[in-house]
C-alpha cells in the first residue's frame, strides 16, 4: 500500500538559469511539492554565446527528460594552438565516446528552451529581484523582493549565480573578488569567417601570453541550413587583479570591438582577421569573480545553494551547467528519499551537502593561473580556501616557473597544454565522465541500513 501523503513543501527557487529550471523540473515530479521560480530579468533569456554539453551533462539532461531538444555542433577534434603563430601544440578527439554522449557546443538559448519546455506552466515569475532573505524561527524563510512582495517558503534554493543574494544572506561573511580575468563572447554567422584558413574545421584554443582565443561552431549541420549556422568566439584576457582600477561588473555588459581587439594585437593574423569581422554591437563582456570555498552549501536547515552560487569558482571546467543540473537532481532525490521514511527537510539537505560539497572540494578558483603562468607569483600569496584539483594543477605550473624563472612563452605553453589542455580528459574523468544517477545509487546502497 502507498504511504501517507507527505506534507506540502513550498519551494522558492531564486534564479531562472539552468540550475533553477532543472530544480523546478525535478522537484515538480515529487508529490505535494509546490515550486515557484523567482527570476529578476524582465524576460527569461540567456546572456552569452555557446555552452559545452558533454557526457556528464547529457546524463543529467536525460534524467530531466530534456536531452532531445538540445542539439549543437559535435566537437570531434579539439586543437591547442600557439596563439601567436598558430602552431598546433596538441590534439584531442572524442571518437571513443558513444555518439549520443559526445561533446557538443550548443547555443545557450537552445539549452534554456529545452529546460523551459519541461517546467510546469505558471511556475516562473519574472521581474522578481530578491532584496533580502530572512530566517523565521521555528518556520520557513521569508523572501522580500524589491517590488515589495514578501513570500514565505519552506525551502529556498539559491540558484542566483556567482553574485548570489541568497548566499550573501546565509553566509554574510563570504566575499567574492574580481580575479583579473575578463571574457568577451559572441556568436556570428559562419559565413562571415568561412574563408579564413583552418578557422571552421575544428574547435580550437589559441593560447597567448595573457589569455586565449577560442572558436567553435554551435549548430547541428543536419538540422540547421548552411546559411543559418553560427560560429562562436570566446576570448580571455588575464592580468593581476590588483592592476585593474576600473569598476568591474560580473556579467554580460556590452563591449566595443576596439576594446576586445586591443588585447589581441600580437596574435596570429587569422585570429585578428576573425575578430575584425565581428559586427559592431554584438560583443558581451564578462568579468570573472571568485571567492573562498564554502564548507557547507546548506544553511538554516531550509536553504540550499546550487550551481555557481554554491561553488564560486572563476571557471567550471566547461561544465557549469552540468554542475547546476546535477545539484538540482540530487537535491530532488534527497528530498524524495527522506520523505519516504519520513524524515525532516533538514535530513534531505544534510544528504545533499554530503554528496555535493566533497565533489566541489576537488576543484579550486585559480585555474586561470594555468592560462597565464607569468602571473602566478603575484597571485599565489592571496589565494582563498582550496579546491583540490585546481590547486594541484596550479602548483604544477608554479613549480615549472620556479624551476625555470627565465621560462619562454613557448615553454609556458608546453606546461599549460600538458597540465591542463592535453591531459584534461584523463585526469578529470571524475567530472567529464560522471553519471549522476550512479552517484545517487551508490549513496542509497551505502546508506540503506542507516
Amino acid at each position: 500500500m502507498p504511504g501517507p501523503t507527505p506534507p506540502l513543501l513550498r519551494v522558492a527557487i531564486v534564479g531562472g538559469g539552468p540550475g533553477g529550471l532543472s530544480s523546478a523540473i525535478a522537484l515538480s515530479k515529487l508529490e505535494n511539492v509546490e515550486v515557484t521560480i523567482y527570476e529578476q530579468a524582465r524576460e527569461l533569456r540567456e546572456i552569452g554565446a555557446g555552452i559545452q554539453i558533454g557526457y556528464n551533462c547529457w546524463k543529467v539532461l536525460e534524467l530531466l527528460g530534456a536531452e532531445a531538444d538540445v542539439k549543437g555542433h559535435v566537437q570531434e577534434t579539439i586543437l591547442q594552438r600557439n596563439g601567436l603563430n598558430g602552431e598546433v601544440l596538441g590534439e584531442r578527439t572524442s571518437t571513443s565516446v558513444e555518439p549520443r554522449y559526445r561533446g557538443q557546443r550548443v547555443r545557450r538559448t537552445r539549452l534554456q528552451a529545452a529546460l523551459i519546455k519541461k517546467v510546469p506552466p505558471g511556475v516562473i515569475k519574472l521581474r522578481k529581484r530578491l532584496a533580502s532573505l530572512q530566517n523565521i524561527e521555528g518556520g520557513g524563510s521569508r523572501l522580500v523582493f524589491e517590488d515589495g512582495e514578501e513570500v514565505v517558503a519552506d525551502l529556498v534554493i539559491g540558484g542566483d549565480g556567482i553574485r548570489s543574494i541568497v548566499r550573501a544572506s546565509v553566509f554574510p561573511n563570504h566575499a567574492i573578488k574580481f580575479t583579473g580575468r575578463t571574457i568577451w563572447r559572441v556568436i556570428i554567422p559562419k559565413s562571415l569567417i568561412v574563408d579564413i584558413p583552418e578557422m571552421i574545421v575544428s574547435t580550437a584554443w589559441w593560447h597567448g601570453p595573457a589569455g586565449h582565443f577560442y572558436n567553435c561552431l554551435v549548430d547541428d549541420p543536419v538540422e540547421t541550413p548552411e546559411d543559418q549556422q553560427m560560429w562562436e568566439i570566446a576570448v580571455h584576457n588575464v592580468v593581476p587583479a590588483a592592476m585593474v582600477k576600473e569598476k568591474r561588473f560580473s556579467w554580460g555588459i556590452p563591449a566595443t570591438n576596439e576594446r576586445v581587439e586591443s588585447h589581441f594585437t600580437e596574435y596570429d593574423p587569422r585570429v585578428r582577421d576573425a575578430l575584425s569581422r565581428v559586427p559592431q554591437g554584438l560583443w558581451k563582456e564578462f568579468s570573472s569573480f571568485s571567492g573562498p570555498r564554502l564548507e557547507k552549501v546548506v544553511a538554516w536547515d531550509k536553504v540550499v545553494l546550487i550551481g555557481d552560487a554554491s561553488h564560486p569558482l572563476t571557471g567550471a571546467f566547461g561544465s557549469g551547467a552540468a554542475f547546476a543540473m546535477q545539484d538540482s537532481w540530487i537535491l530532488a532525490q534527497a528530498i524524495d528519499y527522506t520523505r519516504s521514511f519520513p524524515q525532516p527537510l533538514a535530513s534531505a539537505l544534510e544528504i545533499f551537502d554530503s554528496v555535493r560539497s566533497p565533489y566541489y572540494l576537488r576543484m579550486f578558483v585559480p585555474n586561470f593561473l594555468l592560462l597565464n603562468v607569468k602571473v602566478i607569483p603575484q597571485l599565489m600569496c592571496s589565494l582563498p580556501s582550496r579546491y583540490e584539483h585546481l590547486d594541484q594543477m596550479a602548483k604544477i605550473a608554479q613549480d615549472a616557473k620556479i624551476k625555470n624563472p627565465g621560462q619562454t612563452f613557448e615553454e609556458s605553453l608546453d606546461v599549460k597544454v600538458k597540465a591542463f589542455g592535453g591531459g584534461a580528459s584523463a585526469s578529470l574523468s571524475w567530472i567529464y565522465e560522471l553519471d549522476i544517477k550512479e552517484v545517487w545509487e551508490e549513496y542509497v546502497k551505502t546508506h540503506k541500513s542507516d
